[in-house]
């Protein structure tokens, strides 16, 4: 639990207008995304809020309730609200049920998705944070170990592609692509469950992913962008040519 005698030093004074919730979450928003809470730590209960910032608890409560909406805090009933890592599950989940929802959603997310990690691609090659880079070289291993098994090859994919954000050294990106998850795993999918993929068109995808890393590894950055340009027009554009006919529970135009 945080010190209470912390707590004036803790939140940012609120803004002079707008909603007194809006306010109070925005200025715990500051302590959870800056660092001055640490994921797992409590938070103050909803009555120490409420005197720190001069509100009722109603309010309190309902700062809270935003807060946990958009995956900063986990709250249960009866316990004091504890600060979660900062990750792109919200956004996951929301683009899990629009992408499920109809092929146009596919298409629209998925068009949104290349236009994300083409910039994503060439910062990373800027960048070249290590850390992402080795999560990347494993990611290409492993899929080379997991050929011809759709599940676990998306799972490689989805991997290797974080790695590329996390390349980037840039949180927020990392939290982004954490969120467009759900869009890589079903179109991921839907390549991999074509009935007349051979296996070296598994290979092929290995060696797209492999010469974005290398163009990654090497600082390349016009070389990254056309190699992400390159996998994007052979592998996702094309499996959702084949979504057409998604197949129990697929998504629909």
């Amino acid at each position: 639990m945080i010190d209470k005698r912390k707590s004036e030093a803790l939140f940012e004074a609120m803004p002079p207008t707008g909603r007194l919730a809006d306010a109070v979450s925005q200025s715990i928003a500051g302590a959870l995304l800056e660092g001055r809470i640490a994921p797992g730590e409590a938070l103050p209960s909803e009555g120490e809020i409420a005197r720190e910032f001069g509100i009722s608890k109603p309010i309190a409560r309902e700062a809270l309730r935003q807060l946990a909406g958009v995956g900063l805090i986990h709250t249960q009933q009866g316990k004091v609200a504890r600060a979660k890592a900062l990750n792109g599950e919200p956004l996951d989940r929301f683009y899990g049920y629009a992408v499920r929802s109809s092929l146009k959603r596919l298409r629209e997310a998925n068009e949104m998705r290349r236009v994300v990690e083409t910039g994503i691609a060439q910062l990373a090659a800027e960048r070249r944070a290590p850390e992402g880079i080795a999560r990347m070289e494993e990611a290409t291993q492993l899929m080379r170990e997991t050929i011809l098994e759709p599940g676990g090859f998306t799972e490689c994919d989805i991997a290797f592609h974080l790695g590329m954000a996390a390349a980037t050294g840039n949180s927020m990106i990392k939290v982004q692509m954490e969120g467009l998850g759900s869009i890589q795993r079903e179109v991921s999918e839907l390549f991999s469950r074509r009935s007349n993929r051979t296996k070296a068109d598994w290979e092929h995808t290995i060696a797209r992913h492999e010469a974005v890393l290398e163009a990654i590894r090497a600082g390349a950055v016009e070389a990254a962008r056309a190699s992400i340009e390159a996998h994007y027009e052979a592998a996702d554009l094309a499996s959702l040519e084949v979504a057409g006919d998604p197949g129990p529970g697929g998504p629909r135009a």
